[in-house]
């Protein structure tokens, strides 16, 4: 197992060209967020849009709508429910990111099957939360070979049938040789299973065991995989700069908030790009 550090991310972090405009750093599309959790979705685009991601548009109940706007105004919304706006911002993104704060209606299981019916080979989708949930319970298949699933613990029995006592390398490269995705488990010193090999995050820290941190991942890797061509370097720079930030802010802090990471971003990412 690869040890996942700071030696290993820098310079992961492309210098952005001079001549480059707001379409050269992807498009995102993030699903979630019903009328108790919008919270959630509002997390993952604020890391998105902080972690330089182009253009991000946010579908979520409409409730969610005001929010949002006052939150982030750099985001774009749709109602999630509109199936025609829906549809035609899957068919503009380049990295569609789902499930946190969906929950587990009916109606969100009909908007997670339409994305899986919408999705090209060529995008990348990473799968969190609720959504996960929703795929474990209806046997939903990988949509494509760019699918990233980002589980926690609890998670990631229900996708992999295995139990917390099970999972274990050999069951979960199992696991995920089923699945055919790129599996994030998150956990203290959370691995990321590749195809090719599995990467420990040396980074992380008890402070930062409060809700939301998880959404914040997916948005910072969502934002990362739109703007890095080599995605395994863009979902490893996301999970340990996720952490690097906690660490940083826990060696002064008691508690370490999801938006206290956000707002570190840029500062980071900006120290880790290369020359």
């Amino acid at each position: 197992m690869n040890r996942l550090n700071q030696e290993k991310i820098q310079g992961l972090i492309p210098k952005r060209q001079t001549d480059s405009y707001k379409g050269d750093y992807g498009k995102v599309l993030l699903v979630g967020g019903n009328k108790r959790m919008g919270g959630a979705v509002i997390l993952m685009a604020l890391a998105a849009v902080h972690s330089g991601a182009g253009l991000v548009t946010v579908a979520t109940d409409k409730g969610n709508h005001a929010a949002l706007h006052a939150h982030l105004p750099e985001a774009m919304v749709v109602d999630w429910k509109n199936q025609k706006q829906l549809e035609q911002q899957i068919k503009a993104a380049t990295v569609v990111a789902i499930g946190p704060g969906m929950g587990n209606s009916t109606g969100s299981l009909k908007i997670l099957k339409l994305l899986l019916a919408q999705i090209q080979p060529e995008q990348h989708i990473v799968i969190d939360g609720s959504a996960i949930t929703l795929m474990a319970k209806y046997n939903l298949p990988t949509p494509n070979d760019n699918t990233i699933y980002t589980p926690h613990l609890g998670e990631w029995e229900r996708l992999s049938n295995l139990k917390p006592t099970e999972q274990k390398e050999v069951l979960n490269v199992e696991a995920r040789n089923q699945l055919n995705a790129t599996v994030v488990l998150k956990q203290h010193q959370t691995e990321v299973y590749f195809k090719e090999d599995i990467w420990k995050n040396e980074a992380g820290n008890p402070a930062m065991a409060t809700g939301g941190m998880g959404d914040t991942l997916a948005g910072i890797i969502a934002g990362l995989v739109a703007q890095i061509p080599d995605i395994k370097s863009a979902v490893l720079a996301a999970v340990y700069l996720h952490s690097y930030i906690g660490d940083q802010l826990a060696e002064k802090q008691y508690v370490v908030l999801p938006t206290h990471i956000i707002n570190q971003l840029p500062t980071i990412l900006k120290e880790f790009s290369a020359d």
